[in-house]
């Protein structure tokens, strides 16, 4: 069985993926091919259960004529937008002319018509369902079930970070600045504060984007080290699995984190866990290992799926209202848990 798993981006929703991957390759003994797009490709670069991975820049037609020739047996669609689609038609037209099978096609449900009435209305109709499990219903009709046993990051060993060559000290606590858009952000001033509050090794983490604020938030404190932008996405993954817990906003690091079932502390400014995209830990870890911190009770919360730059409101209450005390109390009491 050769089967085509699709997820285009982004670094979280990847790694978020990767319980079908596994369940595909080892419930089913497929032959697994995926693909995604090139800025996000080092997310699976190192996935032992992928047999092959597609990359595209941009358009399906990069790859269409070389994807046409495997045969795939299933696809999966696991991001269901106009690119999928129209691979989707593009493959039967294909299929019919030349007289052959078309793949069967398993999309997952992106209840985007509940998100709408969350984020535009209030009105909550979301099943309490996290996205992974969304994402395996799309394999049920497969015959695959969730195993159990969560997310999947692998590091090459060319990417693991020496501690004591980059003098990190050991038990650090990683702490994920970065965010994709500013409604998911602490403020600089509220980083600070944490990390104030917070007399433990810290190490930060984030991309090229978030050096400078990195620089000037360890430029505060002498036991917080910035280690934004001077790794790759696997060398920070790495940073990551070495931490002793992690305290992230919500995005790509903070689900990398749940793979490594490390405990977590998640802040959450104007997306709320009820997407069912909080950092997903199999079993009793999902009580034990994870905190959340956000503002109950705002009534323009969630006001997007995604972010924003700015808040549509004015306030930015979900972020404002954040106390970095409460969040360096939050983390210091899982960090004394797990010791």
């Amino acid at each position: 069985m050769k089967v085509l798993i699709i997820r285009f981006s982004s670094i979280g929703d990847i790694v978020l993926t990767t319980p079908v991957v596994r369940g595909v390759k080892e419930q089913l003994n497929a032959e697994v091919h995926f693909l995604t797009k090139s800025s996000f490709s080092a997310v699976l670069k190192n996935h032992p259960g992928i047999d092959r991975l597609w990359i595209i820049k941009k358009d399906i037609s990069e790859v269409f004529d070389a994807l046409v020739q495997e045969g795939f047996d299933h696809v999966i669609d696991l991001h269901v937008n106009l690119r999928t689609r129209e691979l989707k038609t593009r493959m039967a037209i294909h299929q019919a002319r030349h007289l052959r099978p078309r793949p069967k096609w398993h999309a997952f449900s992106k209840l985007n018509l509940e998100k709408f009435l969350l984020t535009r209305f209030g009105i909550d109709r979301l099943p309490k369902v996290h996205i992974v499990d969304r994402y395996l219903a799309a394999t049920a009709p497969l015959g695959v079930r969730n195993d159990g046993n969560g997310l999947d990051y692998f590091i090459s060993p060319d990417e693991a970070v020496n501690l004591q060559k980059e003098k990190i000290p050991a038990h650090y606590i990683a702490f994920v600045i970065g965010a994709a858009h500013a409604t998911k952000r602490l403020t600089e001033q509220q980083m600070i504060d944490f990390c104030a509050a917070l007399p433990h090794p810290i190490v930060l983490l984030g991309g090229p984007a978030e050096k400078e604020t990195g620089a000037r938030i360890a430029a505060q404190h002498k036991h917080v080290i910035n280690a934004c932008g001077r790794f790759s996405l696997g060398g920070s993954a790495d940073l990551v699995r070495q931490a002793a817990i992690v305290v992230t906003h919500d995005t790509g690091l903070m689900h990398v984190a749940a793979a490594f079932h490390k405990p977590i502390v998640s802040v959450w400014g104007n997306t709320v866990p009820a997407f069912g995209m909080y950092p997903y830990l199999p079993g009793r870890e999902v009580e034990e290992k994870q905190r959340r911190q956000e503002v109950i009770g705002l009534s323009c919360r969630p006001c997007s799926k995604i972010g924003f730059d700015q808040c549509p409101k004015g306030h930015f209450r979900c972020i404002k209202e954040q106390d970095p005390a409460t969040l360096a109390k939050a983390a210091s009491d899982l960090l004394n848990e797990i010791r």
